[in-house]
């Protein structure tokens, strides 16, 4: 099979890797209907994060080619989409819906998913089946839902997004705009998107933003308070992973209020005094995206949301080196990458 490996950073392959076979009686195989890049791959392919000669994807939709001796919620021929981190479902951690800290979890970042193929362990807790064969024109949004939407989504739970409520979300990225996405799903009165990109403020519009804030740091706080009648948003989403980002979304969150970050934190750190006098609940971390990943894919195949317009640039799997050069030039927030 065709596979995406980083080499180094910047150094971005794609090269013939074995098949994947079955290795494990809860295992299935499956050929890949399309994948893609992820902003978390950046990392990596800018050298923040030490890489040598690393299997890529964790985000992956397709259909089953072959199933283990114990596998039986998917069958062969179904088309399934599947979590990021692979996960029993029956754990006493999955039970209380955090999968991705399953007691079994498996990082499909380790397996590598931006490939023809891939061997998806923990087959019955990690992959659910659409309803059918999809229309084309789904795909990219059910690619979705294996991370980006799944992660937005659970960024407005933590944040106890709701009605009557007004969110601020730090980041324009996928998630942050699923974030917005998703807060208007769950009933959000007032969105209040950052942003500096045109493109990606007309699609948080879309999605549902109410108010676009330019401004960062300080500045950006300061609008969400003056938005706010000097009080804060009650639910922030924190999609970047940044100690700026991190105190920006603390800071514009009232007292009382709550922040689901998700962003992958790099470098963060939070002086006590000041999360001691904010008054705010954090919540966040990697999203149990399997435990939303019946209602995602009944919203999206019932065509009540579209989370597949974050694709804003589509490439053959040969051409990943390219899609990883758009997404670090800010030329694309998300890539996907067909097969």
């Amino acid at each position: 099979m065709r596979g995406v490996v980083l080499h180094a950073p910047g150094d971005v392959r794609i090269e013939d890797r074995d098949d994947p076979r079955i290795i494990e009686p809860t295992d299935a195989i499956l050929r890949l209907s399309a994948t893609c890049s992820c902003g978390s791959d950046l990392w990596p392919y800018r050298g923040v994060e030490e890489v040598h000669d690393a299997v890529m994807g964790h985000e992956y939709v397709g259909i089953v080619e072959e199933i283990g001796a114990e596998v039986s919620t998917v069958q062969v021929g179904d088309f399934v989409v599947g979590s990021f981190w692979a996960s029993d479902n029956t754990c006493e951690i999955c039970r209380a819906g955090y999968q991705a800290y399953c007691v079994h979890r498996v990082l499909m970042g380790t397996i590598g998913t931006q490939a023809t193929k891939a061997r998806i362990p923990l087959a019955d807790g990690t992959l659910v089946a659409t309803p059918g064969q999809p229309d084309p024109d789904l795909i990219p949004s059910l690619m979705a839902a294996s991370d980006v939407l799944g992660t937005g989504w659970f960024a407005a739970v933590a944040a106890e997004v709701g009605p009557g409520r007004t969110v601020a979300v730090v980041g324009d990225g996928a998630v942050g705009l699923l974030g917005v996405l998703a807060a208007k799903q769950l009933g959000a009165e007032r969105i209040i998107a950052f942003s500096r990109h045109a493109d990606r403020q007309a699609l948080a519009r879309e999605f549902g933003a109410t108010d676009v804030v330019e401004e960062r740091g300080d500045a950006g706080v300061g609008k969400v308070k003056e938005l706010t009648n000097g009080l804060g948003a009650h639910s922030v989403i924190e999609a970047v992973g940044t100690q700026e980002a991190m105190d920006q979304a603390i800071r514009s969150t009232r007292p009382g209020g709550h922040v689901g970050f998700v962003g992958v934190s790099h470098d963060v750190s939070i002086p006590g005094d000041e999360l001691f006098m904010a008054g705010v609940h954090l919540h966040g971390g990697p999203a149990p995206v399997r435990r939303f990943l019946p209602e995602l894919i009944r919203l999206i195949w019932d065509r009540t949301i579209d989370p597949g317009k974050v694709f804003d640039l589509t490439l053959p799997l040969e051409q990943a080196a390219e899609g990883y050069r758009a997404m670090d030039e800010r030329r694309a927030t998300k890539v996907l990458l067909t097969l």
